[in-house]
């Protein structure tokens, strides 16, 4: 175990840990101690029909959840909903290879899957709060692979459900990204194996990392038309790379991300049906609104259709943003305009 503050709650704000003991994974080791981070905003009715959970993405928590989906004035307030956000599993605040102690710990941490996840959000949602059935999930990029892992593996308890900015199976041109993103991290000198004393040690391949991922994580137009000056405020683009995208990375955890990367590779609903996808997405009984990004690279809107076809009912919204997956962030004001906008009339379904 190492310290790491970015992961506290002074850098990410009020959470509770669940303790989930010992958890099963599907890899068939066991992790030991686990304990999965959440935040509620709201209140849970009598009938319990009015819980909301919110799933994060690669790289984020849940203070950014918080702080750019849910609140006044959003389709998801806390006046209406009782919201549950949930830190993933080697997230760096849920039980992490950061933070658990040996024999698990570091470069030891077990390999962990979206089921797993899914399994592990569910004894939280039933076992702390009693909940039988969520009247949303919403999540974007792994977070969207963790809200159609809910819809397949718990169709009776998901009554409506939006991915944003993801597919129920990962792409093989994301795998060969995602493996890029490894090796920029762990062809760092100091890397060690994973046995370093601090994330900052492993500085040089995270940079790396960064730049890699400011590729295709912003779209062409955001650098064609030179938006990180109105977008992210900077000034040239060696001051975005630097002041924005290796900033961003830098206090975390290298061994946090490559645990969420090796999720990200694998997220693939199908496995609940022999491979098949179309099967596999057919089990889905919730009310479904995908909601791709329009310049995204990641999860290109033409796959978000293509998984569209193939949900009974589903609805198709794509969010306008010339920013691509990186606007998930809520940059500009009208992306989540649109999200609200779109997840209000999912909700009045």
């Amino acid at each position: 175990m190492i310290e790491n503050p970015f992961y506290a709650p002074a850098m990410q704000g009020d959470f509770k840990l669940h303790d989930l003991q010992d958890l099963l994974l599907e890899s068939g080791e066991t992790l030991r101690g686990a304990r999965l981070a959440y935040r509620t905003f709201g209140t849970l009715n009598a009938e319990k029909s009015n819980a909301v959970l919110v799933t994060t993405w690669f790289s984020g928590t849940g203070k950014v959840m918080q702080d750019v989906y849910v609140g006044e004035g959003h389709a998801l307030d806390p006046d209406r909903y009782f919201i549950v956000i949930v830190d993933q599993l080697g997230s760096g605040v849920s039980s992490s290879p950061q933070n658990t102690p040996a024999p698990q710990a570091m470069a030891k941490f077990p390999k962990l899957s979206i089921g797993d996840d899914v399994r592990a959000q569910h004894r939280l949602l039933t076992e702390r709060f009693g909940i039988e059935r969520l009247a949303l999930i919403v999540g974007g990029s792994m977070g969207g692979q963790q809200a159609y892992e809910w819809a397949v593996a718990h169709p009776e308890m998901v009554e409506r459900v939006a991915p944003i900015a993801a597919t129920a199976r990962i792409s093989l041109h994301q795998r060969i990204f995602v493996e890029s993103l490894k090796e920029a991290i762990t062809s760092d000198p100091r890397w060690n194996a994973g046995w370093y004393a601090s994330g900052l040690d492993v500085r040089d391949g995270m940079d790396r990392m960064a730049r890699i991922v400011a590729v295709l994580g912003w779209s062409t137009a955001f650098y064609q038309e030179e938006r990180w000056r109105s977008v992210v405020g900077m000034s040239s683009l060696d001051d975005f790379i630097n002041g924005v995208m290796k900033a961003y990375f830098e206090p975390m955890d290298p061994n946090v991300l490559l645990s969420q990367m090796h999720k990200w590779q694998r997220a693939d609903v199908s496995r609940h049906s022999g491979g098949d996808l179309a099967k596999a997405l057919a089990r889905i009984s919730a009310k479904t609104m995908i909601m791709p990004i329009s310049h995204d690279q990641f999860f290109p809107p033409h796959e978000c259709e293509a998984d569209c076809a193939l949900v009974p009912n589903a609805l198709l919204r794509v969010i306008q943003s010339p920013e691509g997956h990186m606007g998930l962030n809520g940059f500009e004001p009208g992306y989540m305009q649109q999200v609200d906008r779109y997840l209000g009339e999912l909700l009045a379904a």
